[in-house]
């Protein structure tokens, strides 16, 4: 399967089963056509068709996070995209470029308001977006920057979505959109993750992502893909 195949996606298990065989999965459309779920979502699944009310695409995203232990978070241009355990480390190793994060800390690679949320998300994760505004002190009348510095550690690989959890009314039933939980990969995805993600140079790890989707992308030249992936 690649990208530019004609298929649809009209459940979780096929969700899953793309995420496992392809690696890389945008969630919504990027510069790249054709390379989201977006473009290959089943009639009446997508929010804007949905008449239920119900987004099948939105509901499978905590489940299948869960399921699968793969990383979900907005590590492409501040777009989400799903990436397997079995390419999440490499991916984040050259994003990281080898750096645990009080290392790039210490080398004067990340700024103080970047340690400070990454220092408390890692102490209480897993932990709601809105748990961890508050416990920052962030909000209308506190603290400014957490959507940027949150982004920032997501794009660098050092914090993912874990889950996504949902309000509950007086019965019992869940409503609205689910509230993301965070967690850093090292916690969320064990020593899978954490053997694995320095194994290789940066350089190494990003030349085995870059063929691998030149492989998945045979329509993209590989500058387009190189632009997505900085």
């Amino acid at each position: 399967m690649t990208f530019s195949d004609d298929f649809t996606i009209g459940s979780k298990e096929e969700l899953e089963a793309m995420i496992d065989e392809l690696g890389f999965v945008p969630f919504f459309g990027n510069e790249i056509p054709g390379f989201s779920i977006e473009d290959h979502i089943a009639e009446g699944c997508w929010y804007d068709d949905a008449d239920s009310g119900f987004w099948p695409a939105w509901e499978w995203k905590g489940p299948a996070v869960r399921s699968m232990k793969c990383a979900y978070g907005k590590f492409l241009k501040g777009k989400a995209m799903y990436i397997s355990p079995k390419w999440f480390p490499d991916f984040a190793n050259f994003r990281r470029d080898g750096y645990d994060f009080d290392a790039r800390y210490d080398d004067g690679l990340a700024l103080f308001h970047d340690k400070e949320l990454y220092e408390l998300l890692d102490a209480n994760a897993p932990v709601l977006s809105k748990e961890l505004k508050q416990m920052g002190g962030y909000g209308k009348n506190g603290r400014k920057g957490f959507d940027a510095s949150l982004t920032r550690l997501q794009k660098q690989c050092y914090v993912v979505v874990s889950d996504f959890r949902y309000a509950k009314d007086r019965l019992g039933n869940e409503y609205g959109w689910g509230i993301a939980e965070y967690s850093t990969p090292e916690k969320f995805m064990g020593k899978k993750f954490s053997n694995a993600v320095y194994k290789r140079t940066p350089e190494e790890s990003y030349a085995r992502v870059l063929k691998h989707l030149k492989k998945i992308l045979p329509d993209a030249g590989e500058s387009e893909i190189e632009r997505i992936l900085r």
